[in-house]
């Protein structure tokens, strides 16, 4: 027999308190109406306490918050309904807390990472209860651990390694220093009887054409009777009986060959839900049946016998205030990732282990998922409390995730390797730990033991052992950041990686959102506010250096705009579609970064409000199954990154930049399934006079352009607006060549969106944008600085 599992959220009538705090001057805050789940800022900035630290530079008037004690409290009415047992569950406190039940300390937390589980039953009343969460200080608490452990180098000046909280809550080059505290998931009592289930671990694999599940088992006991325990999947069951004592068992299910769970753009993705009852406790998850080997020395994920090149993004937490992304932003994210052609997103470690409806997205849309362990850009300590704490997070988030077959790689780290090889901190350790005992014994002994059905990656970059150069492109992963800090972009091509999991170059986020995010007047790229929404080293100097010969030096702010975010998109799709055209000896490249956790000048293809930049427009050609490329003035390669054989033919003509013909060349092709070719160009591809020249590469559809110079004639084109029922057809006919054509009908509209964008036409070529918006008159649309193009 099994009792009943009720459960009753707890997140009505909360109040916040500041308590104390270490010398900050701060507002009082007393008995002010909290949300749960939520966090301090959220609440303080709901009751007007304080202003929107995304704006202007409010941000650092509200450090006091991360260093201010708070207090969460509610109360409750409760009834007692004859069951064994009452647990307090907290699946998500940030971070160092005391929990106290009807004045009795119930439990202590220290890790963000975890779900924490208390009996209550004994403490529960009829009628009237008080539960309070008291938050010490985060700042507080790490340099208490930062003390007592002895400090440890990072990427900056905050002490994030010494807390299990989200590292970028202390500030990043991309991310405001916004140190949270708060009941950040849901917390509720759960009531039960007799016995629930307290783990369930599914292990999914292949054995031939069938699918097999080990599904292992663990439940909670409150009375000591024979328990049947059932798991049921694609209409297979079966069940085991628990005799009076045992808590664990394993049930194996073998499904006739079933419908595979595919990586997007390799096949379909099939879910099946799977069902496990202990007495009344049901766990229900939907699985897929799918293989996944990691070639380690190659770098190269199969899946299912395939080999998959892995393309997309690093993935950063969507916004600083986590319980703010919901179900529908999540949503939202993987559409804009897919809709580029995307097949990868990499959770970054110095954010989270996601939500459930993030790894439910990438289960649906067949989105693989490279998953970090929550490490980050610092030398970690090993001693106190912080060995436990991590066993503890990893052990609970490998069961969590293990029913998801979306999640294909656990990596140790990001960058903590390279940290001690390259940037110096062997020097400031002196021999004290920094996180290589997680890295290369416990996470993988994890893994191993929890969920063998997955490869394992000690960090990124990482060179496949302990010994070697861990960026050393030709062996595991690298990271590419010489371009941004210091070289042209074209100097992408002189790498020949392997597996590419870090690349960016940055660029401003839409005009809209800017505008939002900063009240200077006027708008300069060095104005106050511009300044603040920059968080990178040296980043806008980095953004005009990087213009190089590519594009004309800004005038003022509108050229300033476009400009840099042009040549973002340039840079990224150079990069991408170079490490592309080495399919299969690199088999993947992860670009730096999706999305924005705030308004901010970053790496990202879509801004902190949702906005696609012009770089997303360029990543959706980039990424496209099939691609032509130019990857040097003597080669053009071509690319075909589907299931079906490709044969066609290439054709390469030089123009003039009036678009007279000078010669033509035709060469057949021929591309296996996922592969890539070079074609070497013939003399006749070799221009004349490069400033006025150009090189064009065209199968089908797909076409590339070479230039030569950024000295290009004046654009000429005529233009034709046609009125929509949601907003604006615009098409334009080149008269000269017109290179890069964008649309900005945000500066007009911050709600509206063009469907193309950085499109180069040819004299006598026609492009249709369609515009979805309101307020966007035709003469303003298609005017400066809504309308541009290079040689504008």
């Amino acid at each position: 027999m099994g009792g009943r599992v009720v459960i009753r959220t707890l997140h009505e009538g909360w109040t916040v308190t500041a308590v104390s705090s270490t010398g900050q001057p701060r507002p009082v805050v007393a008995g002010l109406p909290a949300t749960v789940p939520g966090c301090v800022h959220t609440d303080l900035l709901d009751a007007g306490v304080i202003p929107d630290p995304y704006l202007d530079d409010n941000e650092n008037r509200l450090r006091w918050i991360g260093r201010t004690d708070w207090s969460y409290e509610t109360a409750f009415d409760w009834t007692d309904p004859g069951d064994d047992r009452a647990d307090l569950v907290c699946e998500g406190l940030d971070t160092a807390a005391t929990v106290i039940l009807n004045g009795v300390q119930i439990g202590q937390t220290a890790n963000q990472h975890r779900v924490y589980r208390f009996p209550a039953r004994h403490l529960l009343r009829e009628g009237k209860n008080t539960l309070k969460v008291l938050f010490e200080a985060p700042y507080g608490y790490a340099e208490k651990q930062r003390a007592a452990l002895g400090d440890r180098p990072g990427a900056y000046g905050e002490p994030y390694q010494f807390i299990r909280k989200m590292a970028c809550n202390f500030g990043w080059d991309w991310g405001p220093t916004v140190v949270t505290s708060g009941i950040w998931r849901p917390i509720y009592l759960e009531t039960w009887s007799s016995a629930r289930l307290a783990e369930v671990r599914p292990l999914v694999t292949l054995d031939g054409r069938d699918g097999k599940v080990r599904v292992h088992i663990t439940v909670d006991r409150a009375a000591q009777a024979p328990l049947n325990v059932t798991a049921s999947v694609a209409g297979v069951e079966d069940r085991v009986r628990l005799a009076p004592g045992e808590r664990t068992a394993v049930i194996t299910l073998t499904v006739p060959e079933p419908d595979l769970w595919w990586p997007r753009g390799h096949g379909e993705q099939a879910l099946y839900t799977l069902t496990v009852t202990a007495g009344d406790s049901v766990w229900t998850r939907e699985i897929g049946f799918r293989s996944v080997v990691l070639e380690r020395e190659a770098f190269r994920l199969v899946v299912n016998g395939q080999p998959v090149f892995m393309k997309g993004f690093n993935w950063i937490p969507d916004d600083c205030f986590p319980n703010r992304v919901t179900r529908e932003r999540v949503a939202e994210r993987f559409q804009q990732a897919v809709d580029t052609g995307a097949n990868t997103l990499r959770v970054w470690g110095g954010g989270l282990y996601e939500s459930e409806d993030f790894y439910a997205q990438a289960d649906a849309l067949g989105v693989l998922v490279w998953q970090d362990f929550p490490f980050a850009c610092a030398a970690y300590p090993e001693e106190g409390p912080f060995r436990a704490e991590v066993e503890a997070e990893a052990r609970q988030q490998v069961t969590r995730l293990s029913s998801h077959p979306s999640l294909v790689l656990w990596c140790g780290n990001n960058e903590n390797i390279e940290g001690h090889a390259d940037w110096g901190w062997q020097d400031t350790l002196d021999g004290r730990s920094w996180g290589a005992g997680f890295y290369f014994d416990l996470l993988p002994a994890i893994v191993a033991e929890l969920d063998p059905t997955r490869p394992y990656w000690p960090g990124s970059p990482y060179s496949g052992s302990p010994d070697a150069p861990p960026n050393d492109p030709s062996r595991g992963t690298t990271h590419i950041w010489t371009v941004w800090n210091r070289e042209d972009y074209t100097f992408y091509g002189t790498y020949t990686p392997r597996f590419v999991a870090e690349f960016g170059f940055q660029g401003p986020p839409a005009f809209a959102t800017l505008r939002r995010a900063v009240s200077d007047e006027p708008l300069t790229p060095t104005s106050k506010g511009v300044m603040h929404h920059q968080k990178a080293l040296d980043g806008n100097e980095k953004l005009l250096r990087g213009l190089g010969d590519h594009l004309p030096q800004p005038r003022n702010f509108d050229d300033w705009h476009y400009y840099t975010q042009l040549n973002q998109a340039h840079a990224m799709a150079f990069g991408v579609e170079r490490f592309r055209s080495l399919m299969p000896y690199c088999m993947g490249t992860i670009v730096w970064q999706l999305n924005d956790c705030w308004p901010v000048t970053s790496w990202a293809a879509v801004d902190g409000d949702g906005r696609r930049k012009p770089l997303w427009y360029a990543l959706r050609r980039s990424f496209a199954d099939r691609l032509v490329t130019f990857q040097n003035p003597e080669t053009v390669a071509v690319v075909n990154d589907t299931s079906d054989e490709w044969e066609t033919e290439l054709s390469v003509v030089r123009l003039t930049v009036q678009g007279g013909e000078l010669a033509r060349e035709r060469f057949p092709v021929r591309l296996a399934p996922r592969s890539a070719m070079t074609v070497p160009l013939p003399a006749s591809m070799t221009p004349g006079d490069p400033s006025k020249e150009l090189v064009s590469a065209s199968v089908g559809d797909l076409r590339a352009l070479r230039f030569f110079t950024s000295d290009l004639p004046q654009a000429a084109y005529d233009v034709t607006t046609e009125q929509l029922s949601d907003g604006v057809r615009v098409e334009i006919t080149a008269r000269t060549l017109v290179r890069d054509l964008a649309l900005f009908p945000d500066r007009l509209d911050p709600a509206a969106a063009v469907d193309d964008m950085l499109v180069t036409l040819l004299p006598g070529e026609t492009a249709t944008f369609v515009v979805t918006g309101k307020d966007l008159g035709p003469e303003a649309l298609t005017a400066y600085p809504v309308l541009r193009c290079v040689n504008e």
